[in-house]
């Protein structure tokens, strides 16, 4: 049966997500990127010695590229990691509640760095990007770190908030890139989009 006039016809993907986040999925999505999904499961250990601008940009590569060795096709293959950075050392993802308040508390009424890198490959080609965004929390209470552990939210989260959800409410200034923090920096996404001659629909 021919389509009504109105109707809209999915288009064939241009790219592949080498991430399970729900929110690196949103922002491909707000900025019309077509894309699958194709989480990449990597050793995300740190290596002994390794900086903090070493490992988020390691991971995201090696994201990207198992991606890649994955899938049954030849799209190009996007990774990206963020990563919570305070004095120089990283901040993971707590798993407990005392793990959680140790971390809110060092970032409480101090500023630390997200650095989010993002790579691309085709098969061919490899490029990644970093992004670095300084964000400034107000003084947390302990109370509301018991809180906040008590909502769900820092489970999973690098650094142990999310900027997007109930953590927004310790923020007390950004510099740099939102939506880096959040997972994946647009601007700098949509350049390497275009290097890689990755179409956005509608364009």
């Amino acid at each position: 049966m021919a389509a009504s006039p109105t109707s809209v016809i999915p288009p064939s993907p241009d790219l592949v997500l080498a991430s399970a986040s729900p929110r690196r999925r949103d922002l491909l999505t707000q900025i019309g990127v077509r894309f699958v999904v194709q989480a990449a499961d990597i050793d995300e250990r740190q290596r002994k010695a390794e900086s903090p601008v070493s490992y988020v940009s390691r991971l995201a590569l090696e994201k990207a590229q198992a991606g890649f060795s994955r899938q049954p096709g030849t799209l190009p293959v996007l990774g990206a990691d963020t990563t919570v950075v305070c004095d120089g050392e990283i901040f993971g993802k707590p798993e407990s509640c005392a793990e959680s308040l140790t971390m809110l508390q060092t970032l409480s009424g101090s500023t630390h760095e997200v650095l989010t890198a993002v790579a691309l490959t085709d098969g061919h080609d490899s490029e990644v990007i970093l992004v670095t965004t300084e964000v400034t929390f107000r003084v947390i209470s302990v109370d509301d770190c018991l809180k906040y552990w008590q909502s769900g939210e820092p489970k999973g989260k690098a650094g142990g908030y999310a900027i997007q959800g109930l953590g927004a409410v310790f923020v007390a200034k950004l510099e740099g890139s939102y939506s880096g923090v959040v997972g994946l920096p647009l601007m700098e996404t949509e350049a390497i989009l275009q290097r890689f001659n990755v179409s956005r629909w509608p364009g």
